[in-house]
């Protein structure tokens, strides 16, 4: 019975369509006869779609073909091997990623959220955004490792290749768990008028540090040569970050209330009667120190040390991508000097700048550490760069206290800034000072 029910519908469906199919084969092989480009082919797919979508073709049968047949299953391209152009690429991935979230943001904010709001914060508009795009980047993570399928394939080959190395699906899984996480409370706490100075500054470190490694490293790396125009998406990933930044900074902080007898107390003490900020301070050397000989393994320093760690120890830094290489550089160049910077604000009271500093450092540190410690693992690594098995143990100890150190300042920095509070001038805490 089954059987029969299925031939009579088939013959119902082929009986009701055959004269339409007819007349779309032949005006087809005309129009082949015409013009045999991948534009014929191209409006004879879209004829048969419409034809089994609708049931007819012709005069007064209009519909919009869904964009996953028109660009994903792109079975005819033109004679250069694109279907659509490279900036139709970047012009869709602009408004999927940038428009699209920001109108939808800027409604939901004032249809929902005016009416609780006075004073809107302007960051709350970039967090919307991002948070909209991080979840795209963890798509593309999940699919590199094989969760999921057919959703990124288009995007990577005629938009950014580059996506698929390893240190980009470890860079998107950090965006899509923890930056969407830090979104999400950092909206809340908007809401309910706490403080988020702490968490946003973190993501600007984390989002601005992996920006200075990302883009450079995609136009000098193995990608330089297949760089299109929607690489320059990033663009705004590496502004709006910076921006963020800044207006953090600019803002005043606001100080904990402790008494002034308590900061100076505190700030008389010596480096060596402060054990927590003398194992920090030795810490950070030990850091330093790390950073300059791994900054000079970069680029290739001849010394017999160096060659034996690149070859035994930590061959990804040899990776055509040049994401390590170019982490390095930034450590040499950038994180030393901020390192060093936090040792004079351990020894020197009154630096106030080391409260918000030490949370922005510790925020780039974890995530560049994260995309390198990660990508040196990854299976879409080539076997040859990877860590060497018997030398992981000891690879991990020395990334993993590399990363350690910034995020235990920034605890401490957080959990007892009395140091760090603004100098006391003599006399402000006498007896006499108090009375008046």
């Amino acid at each position: 019975m089954k059987d029969f029910l299925a031939e009579e519908v088939t013959r119902s469906v082929s009986s009701r369509y055959a004269s339409q199919i007819i007349a779309c084969i032949l005006l087809d092989y005309k129009l082949f006869e015409a013009n045999l480009s991948s534009g014929a082919y191209r409006l004879a797919a879209y004829r048969q779609f419409t034809l089994w979508w609708q049931g007819r073709i012709g005069r007064g049968v209009q519909c919009a073909i869904p964009t996953c047949h028109l660009f994903h299953k792109a079975a005819y391209p033109e004679a250069s091997g694109n279907y659509i152009g490279p900036v139709m690429v970047l012009t869709l991935g602009a408004a999927v990623l940038y428009i699209i979230p920001y109108i939808m943001s800027f409604l939901v904010l004032h249809l929902l959220a005016l009416q609780h709001w006075e004073d809107i914060d302007p960051l709350f508009y970039v967090l919307a955004v991002f948070s909209f795009t991080c979840l795209v980047g963890l798509t593309n993570a999940l699919e590199q490792d094989g969760y999921i399928s057919g959703y990124m394939g288009f995007y990577l080959k005629k938009g950014e290749p580059h996506l698929s190395a390893a240190y980009a699906v470890m860079m998107n899984y950090w965006e899509g768990v923890l930056h969407f996480l830090l979104f999400l409370i950092i909206i809340h706490r908007m809401f309910r008028g706490k403080s988020y100075r702490s968490l946003a500054l973190f993501w600007a470190g984390s989002s601005i540090g992996h920006q200075i490694v990302f883009i450079p490293g995609v136009v000098i790396g193995k990608y330089g040569s297949n760089i299109h125009p929607a690489f320059w998406r990033n663009t705004p990933f590496l502004l709006l970050p910076i921006w963020g930044a800044i207006l953090l900074f600019s803002r005043e902080r606001e100080l904990p209330l402790i008494p002034a007898d308590k900061i100076a107390v505190a700030q008389k003490r010596s480096l060596l009667y402060r054990p927590v900020d003398l194992i920090l301070s030795l810490l950070l050397l030990g850091a330093m120190a790390f950073s300059v000989f791994r900054g000079v393994v970069a680029l290739d320093c001849p010394l017999d040390i160096c060659f034996t760690y690149i070859y035994q120890y930590e061959p990804y830094l040899k990776d055509p991508v040049v994401f390590p290489k170019v982490t390095m550089l930034v450590y040499l160049f950038y994180a030393l000097p901020l390192l060093a910077a936090f040792i004079y604000g351990l020894r020197n009271p009154g630096c106030t700048w080391m409260l918000d500093w030490a949370i922005f450092f510790a925020g780039a540190i974890a995530q560049t550490q994260w995309c390198h410690i990660g990508g040196s693992l990854h299976s879409r690594t080539p076997f040859t760069y990877r860590v060497p098995t018997d030398k992981w143990s000891t690879v991990m100890i020395l990334n993993g206290l590399y990363v350690a150190v910034p995020i235990l300042l920034a605890i401490r920095c957080r959990l007892s800034p009395t140091f760090f509070m603004p100098t006391v001038p003599e006399g402000q805490t006498s007896p006499e000072k108090k009375d008046n």
